[in-house]
């Protein structure tokens, strides 16, 4: 019995970027909406002019929509964080523009510098927040659009109800 599985012989398929598909005007898939925020994170251009710090809270604009989804760049000036919450029913593609976010799971915590991406799936729930001396910059993208972001007690550090989040790329 051999017990080497597609992803041992191959390796991560979101770490080979030439294997990628180019996105999709409309992504379906979690690959397409990871490629196709690698494509926005690329064009500076059509980001880095609406970026806004604000000191007071977090600030955020929806960037785009498309059929059954939203794309949202936020700014996070030191010491900003969202507290603990999940996405409702969707799931989502985090992408760090500028800058560095950690991310603080039930299992811990993960340093998020400019390329890094994670995807997360509904249910799963995370606490992101800039503990670096520098603003941020980040994307991020839910399917189907975020229409609910309940806020959990943090208790332990964040406590995950779902174990559906995947590691993605850290460039």
């Amino acid at each position: 019995m051999n017990s080497d599985s597609d992803l041992q012989i191959a390796g991560d398929i979101l770490e080979v970027t030439h294997l990628l598909q180019p996105a999709r005007e409309h992504p379906a898939t979690v690959a397409e909406f990871v490629g196709l925020a690698r494509t926005i994170a690329a064009d500076r251009a059509q980001w880095s002019h609406l970026v806004e710090y604000d000191a007071t809270s977090r600030w955020y604009h929806r960037l785009r929509t498309g059929p059954g989804y939203e794309v949202w760049l936020l700014s996070w000036v030191p010491g900003q964080g969202s507290g603990p919450h999940d996405h409702g029913l969707s799931s989502g593609v985090l992408t760090v523009l500028e800058g560095e976010l950690t991310e603080r799971t039930d299992r811990g915590q993960r340093a998020l510098g400019a390329g890094a991406q994670r995807v997360f799936a509904p249910g799963y729930v995370h606490d992101v927040v800039n503990d670096s001396l520098e603003p941020a910059v980040s994307l991020h993208i839910y399917y189907p659009g975020l229409t609910d972001m309940p806020m959990h007690a943090a208790q332990c550090g964040v406590r995950a109800t779902a174990q559906a989040a995947g590691d993605v790329v850290t460039a």
